[in-house]
């Protein structure tokens, strides 16, 4: 969950590419006892091209339970995202209707083996087989 939106809700535009580009504060619980790390997906599936990663954050700790706006936890990796940037990568669509922005969180039963450019397709596929528990938030954004 978020403190900034609710589940299906509008994303506030300090996120967002034409705001502050500052990742949203997230909290979760409930991560199961054999998870070695926590793994985190922000994806846009309604983009032009394909799914567009906005963020992939790996290693996170299990035994921690949110990140801060604008943070990531310590000793988390972050990854390229679809902007070529590492990090946070707010909305920012083609002006017209809305797209969503599915935030995945999942626990993992050992780290996994990525590249040093994962894109969405290879960290689903990583997952598979090494994913113990997984929750969404998905939140909205129009330009």
């Amino acid at each position: 969950m978020s403190t900034a939106f609710d589940d299906h809700g509008g994303i506030p535009r300090r996120h967002s590419m034409e705001g502050d580009n500052l990742s949203p504060p997230l909290t979760w619980s409930g991560v199961p006892d054999d998870a070695v790390e926590l793994v985190l997906l922000c994806e846009d599936p309604d983009a032009p091209g394909g799914t567009f990663l906005h963020w992939l954050v790996t290693g996170i700790d299990p035994a921690s339970s949110s990140m801060s706006e604008g943070a990531k936890p310590q000793g988390a990796q972050q990854w390229p995202n679809d902007f070529g940037k590492s990090g946070w990568g707010g909305p920012m669509p083609p002006p017209g209707r809305p797209h969503r922005y599915v935030f995945r969180l999942s626990a993992v039963s050992e780290p996994l083996p990525l590249h040093s450019r994962p894109n969405s397709a290879s960290v689903h596929h990583a997952l598979k087989g090494r994913e113990v528990a997984s929750g969404t938030l998905t939140g909205t954004y129009q330009r």
